[in-house]
């Protein structure tokens, strides 16, 4: 044990602190894994070796991962012979006397699960006992007390979601997580594992869904269409998918967001739906809608200059409730009034630091995030681009949008320059192009849309794509 560990025992001691763990416990749950290899197939992706307290059960857990991800036979034998080659153990023979008796004293297989259980609640405990002694040494730092505050949530908020403070993996435990992950995306459940659909055939053809832990750039000029995308996604993925779906509206209201998702879904004109002008089929439609959407998993947030650890914040509130099902898709409206959590020299810096929190939100959060951005007037003013159509470099003004960022979508109306267009070259009123300029995880495409402008509704459209 190192000096500076030394002394935190003896400030935790001061305190009559004492590192929980159950030596019993830890023992049983190898125990049972040696004597039924079934065990130690179900521990694999849910027991870290970090969960053990003593250094040696400790290494015997990763002796026993290392064999098992080499397709090796485990058991005594072979864990002894391993043991003794990593200096585990002073000798092959205090290698075998430990793992029998840990063998035969073994309450009972049956109940390995209560095992893990408490080993896993002792790992948990002696992780708040670190958080909350760094809480203390951050806070006596004297540091903004905003960025404290997101610090100290996001260490709770990390040991109860289960993840581990260390981001260092070996190849072998990622091989490990890629055949758990393959193997829920071959099962029953792989909805729960795979992208998420958007509900536009063509554009989820091309991005295989949104990626869990993705960031996704939806940019357009000022009257494309973003907000009405974003929220026919977000009822899709709601509704179709049952997922859980925030919505983070910077400029408009709930109740203007609400608007729009029910003109949308009853086919109701939106003029119509704003001024209250509805006929008898108008109700009826309306009276419908209400009840599809009634229970839909959304949630709505319009709070204004929002920060990425304030959205942190609201999402865990969320999570947190046993009664609710966690977030499972998160859309931002708009990226530009946004606000950074700390002070920055201009303001492409801020929106640097917001994308690339972002990003880190969406890893950590494991579900893919989409943020709307505005487009700068370049698309409209360099010459030689007649059809105005966004490309990546209009994105430069905002910083590390464009790195920062997995996917990038860009909308695109060609009939919204129609009085520009001249005479003989009238776009279709009626179609849209959501342009995916960047794919970090394949092909990037033009994907054709329908478009409805009387109920701000996008669709899919039965035409051969681009690419």
């Amino acid at each position: 044990m190192s000096a500076m560990s030394k002394n935190e025992e003896v400030s935790l001691a001061s305190l009559g602190i004492q590192m929980p763990y159950s030596m019993q416990a830890e023992q049983s749950v190898l125990g049972a894994a040696l004597v039924d290899e079934t065990v130690l197939n179900r521990l694999i992706t849910d027991m870290e070796p970090e969960m053990f307290y003593s250094d040696q059960n400790r290494a015997i857990y990763e002796t026993m991962r290392s064999l098992y991800t080499e397709s090796e036979a485990v058991d005594i034998v072979t864990l002894v012979n391993a043991l003794a080659s990593n200096k585990t153990f002073a000798s092959a023979d205090d290698a075998k006397v430990y793992l029998a008796r840990i063998a035969e004293t073994l309450p009972s297989v049956s109940n390995v699960d209560s095992y893990f259980k408490i080993v896993k609640e002792k790992y948990q405990g002696r992780r708040l006992i670190d958080a909350a002694r760094s809480i203390l040494n951050e806070t006596a730092s004297g540091e903004d007390a905003d960025l404290l505050l997101e610090s100290a949530e996001q260490k709770i908020y990390d040991i109860r979601s289960g993840r581990d403070k260390s981001g260092v993996k070996t190849i072998r435990e990622s091989i490990l997580e890629v055949i758990d992950t393959m193997q829920k995306l071959s099962g029953a459940d792989r909805d729960k594992f795979a992208g998420i659909p958007t509900g536009f055939n063509y554009l989820d053809t091309v991005l295989t869904g949104l990626g869990r832990s993705d960031l996704i750039i939806l940019a357009a000029r000022p009257g494309m269409g973003k907000t009405s995308f974003a929220l026919n996604i977000a009822t899709n993925v709601a509704r179709q998918q049952k997922v859980p779906t925030i919505i983070f509206s910077l400029e408009m209201t709930c109740e203007q967001l609400t608007d729009r998702i029910l003109s949308s879904t009853a086919n109701i004109d939106s003029q119509a739906f704003r001024t209250g002008r509805l006929n008898n089929s108008d109700w009826n439609d309306f009276a419908q809608a209400t009840s599809l959407l009634y229970n839909a998993p959304i949630y709505m947030d319009d709070s204004s200059g929002i920060s990425v650890p304030e959205i942190k914040a609201k999402i865990r509130t969320i999570n947190q409730d046993p009664k609710k099902e966690k977030i499972g898709l998160v859309i931002i409206d708009y990226l530009q009034l946004m606000q950074s959590a700390k002070r920055t020299e201009s303001r492409v810096q801020e929106i640097s630091d917001i994308t690339r929190n972002l990003k880190i939100m969406a890893k950590e959060l494991n579900v893919p995030v989409i943020a709307l951005s505005q487009l700068s007037r370049a698309a409209e003013k360099t010459t030689g681009r007649s059809d105005h159509r966004p490309q990546l470099s209009d994105l430069r003004d905002s910083g590390s949008i464009e790195q920062d960022a997995d996917i990038v979508l860009f909308l695109y109306r060609a009939a919204y320059y129609n009085a520009q267009n001249g005479e003989e070259n009238q776009a279709n009123e009626n179609e849209a192009e959501c342009i995916v300029a960047k794919n970090r995880h394949g092909e990037t495409s033009v994907v054709r849309l329908g478009w409805d402008g009387a109920h701000t509704r996008f669709s899919n459209l039965d035409v051969t794509h681009e690419f």
